[in-house]
């Protein structure tokens, strides 16, 4: 286990899928990110934990083109600068933003293929709808039930949904298990990993520590807009830092939100 310092990324090398460099976001003054820096390599899962207000979510919105930004963002090897949110969906980046984003006026199915609208290949439109259906099979029984009534958990499902059917390479997830219950969230997180298993690069930003470490192969803690600590997921879950602070697990029983790494 390493100290993370900026300028050193602690990963193995690997062909990155997306690279962050000195990423910096500023909110009327109010500086959110501090010179952010992290690969993601393809085919991996990646995740991003740390206490509410540390900058996961600003992150996730640099880059998706949602909040303009200082530093590098590229995803295959292209810069993401000056690229309009609309584009990089079409470049093969889905975002499911913390609270859904589904529209709740529409029904299943109507929101499912309203994430096809920049492909041009019915056939594969079919075959993805399958696909969704097939890992939620809930929506399957439910496609004709506007969004908006559908319980959270399903709501998550349906938000999954919307970013497969978009067939995105890099799947940017802000908190999905949040609101769920226990025996939900086990089943998210098992869906996870089956859709990471479809080659599908996942950047995970979540409340639920324990779990998302546990299925990453690479993590990193923020702080105040700044990574304090990375390495495998494996080594965080067995950092006494990471355990007190995140985990519930230290000496003092502090939890998640609560604690600072020291």
């Amino acid at each position: 286990m390493k100290q993370a310092p900026l300028d050193q990324n602690p990963m193995e090398p690997a062909p990155p899928h997306l690279e962050v460099r000195d990423l910096r976001v500023h909110f009327d003054g109010i500086h959110a990110l501090h010179g952010v820096s992290f690969q993601v390599p393809q085919g991996q899962i990646v995740t991003l934990i740390g206490a509410n207000g540390a900058g996961k979510t600003s992150i996730l919105r640099a880059i998706s083109g949602l909040t303009p930004y200082t530093g590098s963002i590229t995803f295959e090897g292209r810069d993401l600068r000056r690229v309009p949110p609309h584009r990089i969906v079409g470049l093969g980046i889905a975002h499911v933003p913390e609270g859904r984003g589904i529209f709740g006026n529409l029904t299943v199915r109507e929101n499912l293929r309203l994430a096809t609208w920049q492909r041009h290949d019915p056939e594969g439109i079919e075959t993805d709808f399958e696909r969704v259906l097939s890992t939620f099979p809930r929506l399957r029984e439910r496609l004709r039930q506007p969004g908006g009534t559908l319980s959270g958990g399903e709501q998550q499902m349906l938000a999954v949904g919307r970013a497969l059917m978009s067939r995105a390479r890099l799947l940017l997830l802000d908190e999905p298990s949040m609101g769920m219950s226990p025996r939900l969230v086990q089943e998210l997180f098992a869906i996870i990993q089956d859709i990471n298993r479809t080659h599908t690069t996942i950047l995970l930003v979540e409340q639920n520590a324990n779990q998302a470490l546990r299925i990453a192969s690479h993590a990193y803690v923020l702080e105040t807009g700044r990574i304090t600590l990375a390495g495998t997921g494996q080594e965080l879950l067995g950092d006494p830092r990471v355990k007190e602070a995140y985990l519930g697990t230290g000496a003092t029983g502090k939890g998640a939100n609560d604690a600072k790494l020291q």
